[in-house]
């Protein structure tokens, strides 16, 4: 197949942590033709989708892991599949991705869906599953966030559309900065704040669950470091081996149809507890780690769900 990557600089990501460059990885090991390029060389041109970037090959070493032919533009209703993987935040220029790629719905798969991506943002589709998650309020006005802290005194306050554990507060019983980071936020972005109660289950780790087509395929728990409330890994979060628990299964069992429906082909959940926090679909990592703690290719699952979506 001819398979096209739209993300962020790959000269800059770390091979062994990157989930991109692990499917790329793959797929040239399938045999597939990759291309790559970044968000900002998509266009629509009088009815086309197009982009302009390079042929890519990589291998497994830091520094030269990324091959690129000369520049070019193509027209990606010529690709099997086309991957949305540049990272959040989800703003204007992500959407406007989201709202292009889904142009090419009748010649191409693109994954994840970006009708649905774009739908169903990380923090806003766990609203269709309370039963499964900690409180939670979504606002910008100041009197209501604070309403929600009176009542739940400990919470975690963070951007509505940020990642990797940016921006992120924890605010317990004695904190007085809330006025402060409203004002801070509200000051440089339009968007609402959602504010969950903080759950002590942290502590022992913010569990990441991969699904697959909808199916859960493992799961790696970040612990957070000495002082840290936030386990992203992106801000020293340490990543360990761990099982899936039956709560886990449950809460899998519970939105795995809706992202197989959707077409969320790679899909990473957070849980914490027996709590749902997230479910990840812009660009979702965790497999390489995973794939080192439990020896099973994720990599390789991910594109036999693509191969028989193109069969």
């Amino acid at each position: 197949m001819k398979i096209a990557f739209q993300m962020d600089p790959i000269g800059d990501v770390n091979i062994n942590a990157d989930s991109s460059f692990r499917l790329a990885e793959e797929a040239q090991a399938r045999g597939h033709a990759l291309f790559y390029y970044t968000p900002d060389h998509l266009a629509y041109q009088e009815g086309r989708i197009t982009a302009r970037g390079n042929d890519l090959t990589v291998q497994r070493v830091q520094g030269d892991h990324a091959t690129l032919g000369p520049e070019r533009e193509v027209d990606l209703a010529d690709f099997d599949v086309v991957w949305l993987r540049q990272d959040p935040p989800f703003d204007m220029h992500y959407i406007t991705s989201t709202h292009l790629l889904d142009r090419l719905k009748e010649t191409t798969l693109v994954v994840n869906d970006p009708f649905w991506v774009r739908n169903y943002p990380e923090k806003l589709l766990v609203l269709d599953f309370p039963q499964l998650t900690p409180p939670t309020t979504i606002a910008r006005d100041l009197d209501t966030i604070k309403a929600f802290k009176a009542k739940h005194k400990d919470v975690i306050l963070k951007p509505l559309y940020g990642n990797g554990g940016a921006g992120v507060f924890r605010l317990d019983t004695n904190d007085r900065n809330l006025s402060s980071l409203h004002e801070l936020f509200t000051g440089f972005s339009r968007e609402p704040l959602i504010v969950q109660k903080f759950l002590p289950a942290v502590s022992k780790g913010d569990k990441r669950v991969i699904l697959v087509d909808g199916e859960p395929v493992g799961a790696i728990n970040r612990v957070p470091a000495e002082g840290e409330t936030r386990s992203n890994m992106h801000v020293g979060g340490r990543p360990e081996k761990v099982g899936l628990t039956e709560r886990d299964l449950e809460i899998c069992a519970a939105i795995g149809p809706l992202l197989r429906e959707k077409g969320q082909i790679f899909v990473g959940i957070d849980v914490i507890g027996d709590y749902l926090t997230e479910i990840n679909v812009t660009s979702p990592t965790g497999i390489q780690e995973l794939e080192r703690f439990d020896g099973t290719n994720i990599a390789a699952k991910i594109w036999e769900a693509i191969e028989r979506k193109r069969a």
